[in-house]
């Protein structure tokens, strides 16, 4: 048995192709709003995110500039207030086009079985115990039960006696012998996962829109969410705050938990 604590690794963002966007625009009469680019208008380091969420609420408008659409007379240059102004009017629509996929290490099937019950705007790769033989049992511990002698004493001893368990099933049927063929060891190793606890440490691929980023980060950091998937939310809204925070911005965090200026986008 290891102890580990959670991980969040963002491994994927939205990438721009802006000669393609550039072409939209030349002939919708948009230049203007990428020329901003260029001029250093928007994000100097080309926050894709941001840029595409502002892109696709500018397209259902044809807010690019003023007399595109001559029921727009005015438009938001500032990228900042016009995203606010996203939030702001609750088009959450504009927000799905934008995903942010992650690498969730080292979390309990407890977590996941809680992460699972959000399914739109959601896709989920999760490392399978049928095929990935267990060894050790890496485990995460809440700080107030690292700081029980007792329980840590009696729950490490339970964990080791499981684990050995796992090694000598691996064992008592030969898997490791000469000429075992996968599909055995597959078959028996997904009976082995179920000697298992609940809280052994996994990981998946784990993508979802911004849309249901803000819901799920409210929601799970809350007082009476699971206190694990807090712990990993509390991490992911600081990731997705560094990388939009045009998109994040508008949170509060009060005692751990993520509390957004604007619901329900």
């Amino acid at each position: 048995m290891k102890r580990v604590e959670p991980e969040v690794h963002l491994v994927a963002r939205p990438q721009l192709d802006y000669d393609e966007v550039a072409r939209y625009l030349a002939d919708v009469g948009g230049q203007s709003w990428l020329e901003r680019l260029d001029r250093g208008d928007l994000d100097s380091a080309l926050n894709d995110p941001q840029n595409l969420a502002e892109f696709a609420g500018r397209l259902c408008y044809r807010s690019w500039e003023p007399g595109l659409n001559p029921n727009v007379t005015r438009v938001r240059t500032d990228q900042d207030k016009y995203l606010s102004n996203i939030l702001a009017s609750m088009h959450g629509s504009v927000l799905e086009h934008v995903s942010f996929s992650f690498v969730l290490h080292n979390v309990s099937r407890v977590l996941t079985h809680e992460l699972i019950r959000h399914r739109p705007g959601v896709a989920i790769s999760q490392e399978s115990l049928r095929f990935v033989r267990l060894t050790d049992l890496p485990f995460w511990f809440p700080d107030w039960a690292q700081e029980d002698p007792e329980l840590m004493k009696r729950a490490s001893d339970m964990l080791a006696q499981m684990e050995e368990f796992q090694y000598w099933m691996a064992e008592h049927f030969g898997l490791d012998d000469e000429g075992v063929k996968f599909a055995e060891k597959k078959h028996k190793t997904s009976f082995m996962r179920r000697f298992a606890p609940e809280g052994v440490a996994t990981g998946l691929v784990w993508t979802a829109n911004v849309r249901t980023l803000r819901h799920t980060l409210e929601a799970r950091t809350a007082p009476g969410a699971e206190e694990e998937i807090r712990l990993l939310f509390g991490k992911i809204g600081e990731a997705l705050k560094a990388e939009a925070p045009a998109l994040f911005g508008d949170y509060e965090i009060e005692d751990g938990a993520w509390v957004p200026k604007w619901r329900k986008v």
